[in-house]
Parts: structure tokens; sequence; C-alpha cells
């Protein structure tokens, strides 16, 4: 059995005095009794994350991206939306949140990439993704005892080799309402996740010369929403100020051709967003539903729910339908492609729909993938609309513009030789946050808004996959001190002389002594002080470390490294997260009053509670003389676990937080 320390609960233990006015001599009197006791195993130090290896064994030069999964789909609030049925529907809308949270970017280098990350400590496994230009896939992989082992197996034979010697390649994307964006393998069914979209859609279709993907969001304004296949980006064209559930390409005219619930057909400028024309379909059994789509001779082939249909222009300029499935289908089509064998694709409606080919002659079909099908395929997730990627052998530009080895598109910095991949903490758009209470060594409110540091850390790699420099983007989001208090980071792989240039801290007191890098004086390890007061941090910042030279990330460490505050311009007075060591600079504080409640010098108070805890996470601090426990109703949960249960206590979960107590 661990051993416990009897501690008073959160309730118990902290004095109820404000950060603005600090008084070290108002400690908890031992006699006073303010609720229940709990019991905080020892050697618990509060870390919401760990350092894990990734490995990954792979021969060729494909790409990988790492990303962090949880078990829980991330809630993204109470939607009203019109429905690919044209009715108003008002919904919990939930998304799994698979590839929205990127740690890492590289390639193998002799067989092998090996990179350190930081994973939430709630995080089982990740999602890792391979990219052979643009031939995609995607696997779930267990974290065991700190470490992520992947070998690729090629169970389809697709590589680039083969590319060369082959005309075309066909991939589906697919998209939903809840904003997933994934890709389907034609040949097996297997499917791997692309994009996380900006709103959810009933829509798709690509402009396959320019490699663009469009979509109309399913919500008012209805933007027409464009992602960049090559370079992974979402922009936002227009906003159409409709919807509807049908909408393709046409290379002939370069236009995109939408179809509403109404059953009228709108041609779009894809560059403006502007609508151009619009025809009445006349013959649809039925207008909900459904897709739209051009087989390669030009026909134009419309699905709704009532079945598949050729329409032509008649005399009139109207649209007129022609249906070809004979009967109503026994299933209600949500989307349709046609591919490069000009097969047609078709997708049921519901929470987990199935693919289907269609003979656009005779109607006739049959389920091919998903739990319909019989042949232990799920996609386990709903597919609002199809459109078809064609890959030929010259859809990928080559272009290696710095003559690092890695083509532009695949380069995260195409035009530096020096650089070219990334390592994020928390993830690539996250931010963690570093909390800090200042009246140490004595309690203070537990509010920890004295100094909450929000941050995202960017390790930059070569195309070897070692580290030549550390961004820290970072802002002070929360400054409740009555102190002027500083910021700093010991990056503990580093020496001072490793570091080549610190830039984008910025200073306005003199109690700081710096060397010629940039790197503070007098110190074993890389010491940055990024700011002497937090008040100069309240807008966001980039600091930048450069390297002499390049260092693995084993060496390096991982961020947020070793965080510390320098309490009231003391510079020897640093509060570190639990046991955590000081810098050089830093001693054992004696305090003529007050109580000493850190007497090991440990940064665990002999109550088990600490002075600074590191959220992997967008941390909202409570309001002032708030307790986290009041604020986070399942703090005391985890910390009682010792970090078993509740590890995403901070998320905002349903029934998670109290937000009338928390301040940002």
């Amino acid at each position: 059995m661990k051993e416990l320390i009897k501690i008073g609960s959160l309730i118990t233990l902290i004095a109820f005095f404000t950060c603005a006015q600090p008084e070290i001599d108002n400690d908890l009197p031992e006699n006073e009794n303010l609720g229940s006791w709990i019991d905080v195993p020892t050697g618990f130090d509060y870390s919401t994350h760990e350092s894990v290896k990734v490995r990954i064994n792979d021969n060729s030069n494909a790409i990988y991206e790492v990303f962090v999964t949880s078990n829980d789909p991330n809630f993204l609030g109470t939607k009203t939306f019109i429905d690919e049925s044209g009715n108003t529907v008002t919904d919990d809308v939930y998304r799994e949140d698979i590839i929205n949270k990127q740690v890492l970017k590289g390639m193998p280098i002799n067989g092998v990439l090996e990179q350190l990350v930081t994973l939430p400590k709630y995080c089982k496994k990740v999602y890792i993704r391979r990219n052979n230009r643009l031939n995609f896939s995607g696997e779930f992989v267990n974290v065991v005892n700190g470490e992520v082992n992947y070998t690729f197996q090629n169970s389809t034979g697709r590589n680039a080799a083969q590319l060369e010697r082959n005309d075309v390649y066909d991939y589906l994307y697919c998209v939903n309402g809840q904003g997933e964006m994934f890709q389907v393998d034609p040949l097996n069914g297997d499917y791997v996740m692309i994009s996380e979209m900006p709103m959810g859609s009933w829509t798709a279709a690509i402009d396959q010369e320019n490699l663009m993907l469009y979509s109309i969001g399913r919500s008012s304004p209805h933007p027409l929403m464009r992602y960049s296949i090559v370079n992974d980006e979402w922009s936002t064209v227009a906003n159409l100020g409709m919807g509807g559930p049908r909408l393709a390409y046409n290379s002939s005219d370069n236009l995109l051709y939408f179809s509403d619930n109404n059953g009228v057909l709108f041609t779009i400028d894809p560059i403006s967003g502007a609508i151009l024309n619009s025809w009445q379909i006349l013959g649809l059994h039925s207008t909900h539903g459904g897709d739209i789509d051009f087989a390669e001779d030009g026909t134009i082939y419309v699905c709704t729910f009532s079945g598949l249909y050729r329409i032509e222009l008649n005399q009139n300029n109207d649209y007129v339908a022609t249906r070809i499935s004979a009967d109503n289908l026994p299933f209600e089509p949500t989307s349709m492609t046609i591919d490069s064998n000009q097969e047609l694709w078709l997708a049921n409606s519901g929470s987990n729909s199935s693919l289907i080919i269609m003979d656009t002659t005779t109607g006739g079909w049959q389920y091919q993938y998903g739990v319909d099908a019989g042949n232990n395929t799920n996609f386990n997730r709903t597919i609002n609309d199809l459109t078809t990627l064609r890959v030929y052998s010259d859809s990928v530009d080559t272009t290696d513009t710095d003559g690092d080895g890695v083509i532009d598109s695949e380069d995260s910095y195409p035009d530096d030789s020096e650089k070219a991949f990334e390592v994020f903490t928390p993830s690539k758009y996250g931010q963690g946050t570093i909390a800090f209470e200042d009246l140490w060594p004595t309690y203070g409110d537990y509010d920890f808004n004295d100094l909450a540091f929000s941050y995202r850390a960017i390790v930059i790699l070569n195309s070897d996959n070692d580290v030549v420099q550390v961004d820290f983007i970072c802002r002070v989001k929360a400054n409740g001190a009555g102190y002027d208090n500083g910021f700093g980071i010991e990056i503990d792989g580093l020496l001072p002389n490793q570091v080549e240039s610190v830039t984008g801290t910025t200073y306005s007191s003199d109690y700081i002594t710096l060397n010629a890098n940039g790197t503070e004086a007098n110190q074993n390890k890389a010491v940055i002080i990024l700011t002497d007061n937090a008040d100069n941090f309240l807008n966001e910042r980039t600091v930048s470390i450069t390297l002499t030279a390049p260092v693995s990330t084993s060496e390096l460490g991982v961020a947020p490294f070793n965080p510390f505050i320098i309490i009231n311009q003391e510079r020897h007075k640093e509060v570190h997260l639990p046991n955590r060591d000081r810098t050089n600079l830093g001693t054992n504080v004696s305090i003529s009053e007050g109580i000493n409640s850190d007497v090991d010098g440990n940064f665990i108070s002999d109550n088990g509670m600490p002075w600074g805890i590191s959220i992997i996470h967008d941390f909202k601090v409570p309001k002032e003389n708030v307790r986290i426990d009041n604020a986070y109703n399942f703090f005391v949960d985890w910390a009682t676990s010792g970090g078993a249960t509740y590890t995403d206590w901070y998320k905002d979960n349903p029934g998670f937080r109290n937000e009338n107590l928390i301040d940002n």
C-alpha cells in the first residue's frame, strides 16, 4: 500500500487572503477546520503530462504526423442547422477530435524516425498518419510504458514507385456534419483522417487540376470553404447564405455546381463565391438529400433520396431528370462520386454510413464497404458527401527549393535548408498553461492566478530530425499578484554555450544579468529569463532560442522544460513546479515571519500541496480568491487518486467546471 500523507483538503488548508495584497504571515492556523480531510499519495507531483518516446520504422521517405487522441468525443456545443432533408434541427454536436492535436511532423532517416514528445497523461494512444505523396494511411498506436512504437507494413502495395508506373490512383474524400474529413481507399475500404473542417458540411467537390476541395458549411451563413490538399489549409471564399446537399466541380468550365433541397441548380464561381446562374431541375421524385457529379463525357448525374438520375438541358433551358434506378432505393443516398474507372460510388445516411457501388446504366447496386457490406469494414461515422481525388504520377510537385532533401509541400520551412520539421507542445494549434502561487514558502489562496503563463512550444528540426531552434509563442494570461514577478525557463539538456542567440525576451528592471547570447549569466545550464516583470508579456510574443549546433530531442528534453517564477524581483527567490530543481541562482529561502510550509525545499508543501502546476491545456484560471477545487469539480478527485482518475479534470467537459467561478 502506498504511504499516504494526511492533509487538509483544499477546503481545510487554504487561507482566504488576497493575492493582490500578499501577506506572508497569514498562514492557515493549525486548529482551523474548514471542511473534510483528504489524503494525497506521497510523491504525487500534480503533473498533467509526460515525456514519451515515439519510434517509427519505415524505409521510405514518407512524411509522418503524430496526433494526441482522447477516448471522449469533443463537445462542440448545441447547434441549429438545416439537415440534408431540409429540416431545421437543434442538436448537441460532438467530434472525435482525432487530428486536431498534432505533436510531431517528421520523416524517417535511415529507416527510423525517433523523437521525444510531450503527451497528456490521459492520452493512452496516438494517431499516426503517413503521407507518401498524397497516398495517406493512418493507424492508432498505444502508448506503452512511455513509448510509442510503430512499423509500417504496406498492405495495399500503393507506393511512389508503383505510382510512377500507373496512370492514376483514386481516393474517396468524405465529409460529414460533424466537421470531419477523411479519405477512403476504394481498393480495400481503409479510411484515414485528413482534416478537421471549420464547419460541418453536407457537401464536397474537388478541383483536380489545382488540388483544391470545396465544401459549403451546413449552418448559417453557409460559408463556401476551400481546402488546399497539398498545404493542408482551410480558407473561406465567401458566405453563400444558402445551404443544401449537392455539390460538384465541373472541369470543363471551372465552376462549382450546387443544388439545394428545392431542386434548384446553381453555378458558383469558386474564386469569388459569386452565384452566376440558376435552373430548376424538373422530374425529381424527391428533392432532398443526395449529391451531384460529372462523368468523364460531361454527363451530369444527380442522386436524391428517391434514386439516381441523369439530367440534361431542354429547349426551355430547364434541366430535366431521367431516373436511372428503376425503383426507390432501399436506402437514402447522402452522397455520390464518379471515380476514374467511371464507377459511381454512393454513401447512405445514418450515424454509420456504408459505401455502395451503382451501375450508371441499369441502376444496379451493391454494398461495397461499411457495416452493411458484411466484410468486416466499418467507418463508424457518417458520410454526408463524397468526392474523388485522382492522384497521377505528376500530381505532386517534387520541387525542393532549399535543397535539404524534403520537397516543398512536405517541408515546414521550404525556403530554409536548416529547418524542415517540427515537434509541438502541447500541439500544433493548442496552448498549455503554467500557473503559480507566489507566496512560497507560505500558503496562498490557491486560485493559481498570481501568474498564469500561456504557451505553445515549437521545437524546430532539420532534415536529419535534429533540433536547431526552440520557439515559445507565449503570453501572461493572468497576473493577479501584488508582487512584480518574473518568469524563466531552464533547459536541462543544454549548456549556455550551446545557445547561439535568444530573441523576443523583454526586461524593464536591472536585476537580470545576461550572457552575450541572451542566456542568463552565472548558470551551469541554459536559463532563459523571458521577462523580469509579468506585465511585459500581457500580449503574445515569440521567444526564439537558436542553437549553435543541432542536438537530438532526447538530449534537449521536452517542453515546457523547467519553468519557474522569480518572486518580486528577488532573483534568488524562485518558485518551480513540484520536485523540480532550482537554477544555480535560486536558494532555499529563509523567512523571518509566517510559517515555512516547504521545509524540504522541493516546492511541495508539508501538507502535499504545490505552488506551481503545469497544465497541458489552455487552462482557464479561477477568479480572484476562488480556490481551484471550487472552480474545478474534480481537481480533488484527481489529486487524491494520485492522478489515476479524472486525468482530464481541467477540460470543458460537462460538469467539470463551474463557469461562474472561472476568470478566463
